[in-house]
């Protein structure tokens, strides 16, 4: 995974990037007619009910759009809050509160429904010892904040990127001419370069799983779309050899029993690429 520093850096990154979107030369409607030195306060109100996500982004944001922004926490992220629950209070410059309002918005609102879901499946999980993992199928641009929202459900982070871990999927393997020969020249790569990535290997069926198992070196052999006796197979036939993951169309009616055959990890896109905005608003007091 990304290094805290790196992930401070992609932080930081959407932050500047939201308000130059966002504000470009100027909040002209606040200009128009706030005046420079008038003072404010605003409260976080929740319209909604689920997982609470993305205020120590919002102070983030607030830090970042005026220093001077004062923000009092009465919710914690992660929390689970429902319909008229007041998140945080924010005070300070009347001009900066609303340069900042939308960005807080658009974030707490997309990371609150990625953490519920999270957490949803989470529970789903409550007895075994099976972990959800999210994916690569992140909003461009916000990746960072919609992984971090996943770990604030209670989830786990699968890579960041496609920089810091290997995983060899069916069109790697396809291209490479078969799975033993993507391995070794994974192997040799990594070598050549001195990188240390965790190498992760797809398995379309039982045989792909016996031919991955002749090679050293796979951290987590991916289990694709297998059914639950395949699935089951897999886990035996691996064994304690290397991690599992399961993953393909996996959903709420079917998470347990997956989960149940014995997999370590089950990965589903749908946390992050299939939610709806929890209803939040900021409103002036």
């Amino acid at each position: 995974m990304i290094s805290e520093e790196q992930f401070n850096k992609e932080i930081k990154g959407i932050i500047s990037n939201a308000i130059r979107e966002d504000v470009g030369d100027g909040d002209h409607s606040s200009l128009a007619c706030i005046p420079e030195d008038a003072m404010g306060k605003a409260k976080l109100l929740v319209k909604d009910k689920g997982i609470i996500a993305g205020i120590a982004f919002a102070k983030e944001v607030f830090s970042y759009v005026d220093e001077n922004l004062e923000v009092e926490t009465l919710i914690e992220d992660g929390s689970q809050v429902t319909h008229g629950d007041i998140v945080f209070y924010v005070k300070g410059s009347s001009q900066s509160i609303l340069k900042a309002e939308r960005l807080v918005l658009n974030a707490m609102q997309r990371m609150s429904a990625i953490a519920t879901k999270t957490n949803f499946f989470v529970n789903l999980l409550e007895g075994t010892d099976t972990k959800i993992l999210d994916t690569r199928k992140t909003t461009p641009g916000i990746r960072a904040l919609e992984k971090w929202a996943v770990k604030i459900g209670g989830g786990e982070n699968h890579r960041f990127a496609l920089y810091d871990m290997i995983m060899l999927k069916d069109n790697h393997i396809d291209f490479a001419g078969g799975i033993t020969k993507a391995i070794e020249k994974t192997q040799r790569y990594l070598s050549d370069t001195g990188r240390d990535l965790k190498i992760i290997v797809e398995a379309r069926n039982l045989e792909e799983i016996k031919e991955i198992l002749k090679s050293d070196g796979v951290y987590r052999i991916l289990i694709d779309n297998f059914n639950y006796e395949d699935t089951r197979e897999a886990v035996r036939l691996i064994g304690d050899e290397c991690l599992t993951e399961s993953s393909g169309g996996i959903n709420e009616e079917t998470i347990r029993n997956y989960a149940e055959c014995g997999v370590d990890y089950i990965s589903s896109g749908a946390l992050t690429h299939s939610v709806y905005n929890m209803d939040l608003s900021l409103k002036a007091v």
